[in-house]
């Protein structure tokens, strides 16, 4: 049974089943018929036993001789060999009887239903049988005017022998092909059957063997949101198809961070391989050749070297909050505040940068403009990587500027410059991990990925805005009730 399918095992269950089934049935309907002949031949039999005494002229006998009972009894079973015929007393003990030697058993007759059936009960009516201790056949009873009862056993020792010859010849073998035949078409209806039923569990089981070994693209449906159907089989692979569709889903997108992962490793340990090998090579200069040095020199390399160590603290402050973002140890804390005053003060922190570079710094702020419900610092980290991002690729003469407005019970924010812009073939990849690909760096580097994370945090995303010169990020932030 072990190496069996499900469907070997429930065919053998049902064949067992069926062949039980059909023993049980063929039992019943043996024993129904044997049943039913007893009650026929009672029903037709009921008035022998009244014409036996009344024909035979016991009625008019003051007493009866053993010897003449026993041969009148002998004649009336010739007549019918199937019957026996017994005379009874008034406590049921048998006084004539025509019965070979030894095959009486019993002395006696229960009276109880020779006396059901006379009163007219519902047959049949089964009394005991005199020549055997524990048999109960059905009979033909009268009462005799002297005393006591004739009483007739309908089926007697000839008619069981005849009964048990015709069973073994006939009634089995037709007993016996009925039920054979009968469990043939059923055993074969049932395999056809368990066939259409297991077919979709099949389906499962090859779906997952599939998946198992790496295939799991072949399970995966074209819609993963179809409606399960209401077969429960069915339903059961509809929902692992999903399930697997899901899982492979998610397992690219974990390779494909992985591989980002990697990638943008080995990108910032460029980025730090050089201010860090520029400022070993000054401090490395300034130690060897500290005499020979001037005071200009030294104050120049210093910078240089100040400016390096600089570039490598703010790398390396912006991966780590990056890496706080992603594995959810920052959480936003809403709180109302007025964005106009958020911006004008980012405006401030940048204005002296903005003039040491010839740029000017605009806000568009429209009237009466709502409070915003967003985490203060989270946000006024976003406006400063922006508005620095901005700063740094606008050359001299040119404009940044902040929008604000209001639309749809938000707070739309949009930070434009005049710079160059960002290429076509970077416009999808700038809210990624930067990491290099063919040669060129990807994606819009950390600060645009920290801010996207934040805004993702308070509810909301930044946007490239197509067309127009220069670039323009928009978001919009959830208005204060």
């Amino acid at each position: 049974m072990k190496n069996l399918s499900l469907t070997q095992r429930l065919s053998l269950v049902f064949a067992a089943l069926l062949l039980a089934c059909c023993g049980a049935s063929a039992w019943l309907q043996v024993r129904a018929n044997a049943m039913h002949e007893k009650e026929v031949i009672q029903d037709i039999s009921r008035g022998l036993a009244a014409y036996i005494a009344r024909n035979a002229l016991l009625e008019d006998q003051s007493a009866l001789a053993p010897q003449a009972l026993r041969q009148l009894f002998g004649q009336l079973m010739v007549v019918n060999p199937s019957v026996e015929v017994y005379l009874l007393d008034d406590q049921g003990r048998i006084r004539g009887h025509d019965a070979p030697s030894g095959h009486l058993v019993r002395d006696r007759v229960d009276l109880a239903p020779v006396k059901k059936l006379i009163d007219g009960g519902a047959l049949p009516i089964l009394g005991d049988d005199p020549r055997s201790a524990t048999g109960r056949k059905v009979f033909s009873a009268a009462p005799l005017r002297q005393g006591g009862y004739i009483y007739v056993v309908l089926m007697g020792e000839a008619h069981d022998k005849l009964a048990a010859q015709a069973s073994e010849l006939s009634v089995m073998r037709t007993t016996l092909w009925s039920m054979g035949l009968v469990a043939a078409l059923c055993l074969v209806a049932g395999l056809v059957a368990f066939g259409l039923i297991t077919r979709p569990l099949r389906r499962l089981t090859e779906d997952i063997r599939r998946f198992d070994s790496g295939d799991g693209q072949a399970a995966v449906p074209d819609k993963l949101a179809e409606p399960l159907p209401r077969n429960e089989i069915a339903a059961l692979q509809t929902a692992f198809r999903q399930m697997a569709g899901r899982i492979e889903s998610q397992w690219r997108a974990l390779r494909q961070q992985d591989q980002e992962r990697r990638e943008m490793v080995a990108n910032i340990s460029h980025d730090l391989r050089t201010p860090l090998t520029s400022l070993h090579g000054y401090l490395e200069t300034l130690s060897v050749k500290a005499d020979s040095l001037s005071v200009e020199e030294r104050q120049r390399y210093l910078a240089i070297a100040l400016a390096q160590s600089a570039k490598v603290g703010g790398l390396a402050q912006s991966l780590f909050e990056l890496a706080r973002l992603e594995h959810g140890m920052v959480q936003a804390m809403p709180e109302d505040f007025s964005m106009v005053d958020l911006t004008q003060d980012v405006l401030e922190k940048f204005a002296l940068s903005a003039e040491a570079k010839q740029l000017q710094l605009r806000a568009g702020v429209p009237p009466a403009l709502p409070a915003v419900s967003a985490d203060l610092g989270m946000i006024e980290r976003v406006l400063t990587n922006l508005l620095d991002n901005a700063i740094r690729h606008t050359p001299a003469g040119g404009t940044v500027e902040i929008d604000l407005a209001s639309q749809d019970g938000k707070v739309a924010v949009t930070v434009s410059d005049t710079g160059p812009g960002i290429p076509a073939a970077l416009r999808e990849s700038i809210f990624q991990r930067p990491f290099p690909s063919g040669g060129a760096h990807r994606g819009g580097g950390l600060g645009l990925l920290i801010v996207q994370r934040m805004l993702q945090l308070n509810g909301s995303q930044v946007r490239l805005v197509e067309g127009g010169q220069g670039t323009r990020l928009t978001f919009a932030l959830r208005a204060a009730r």
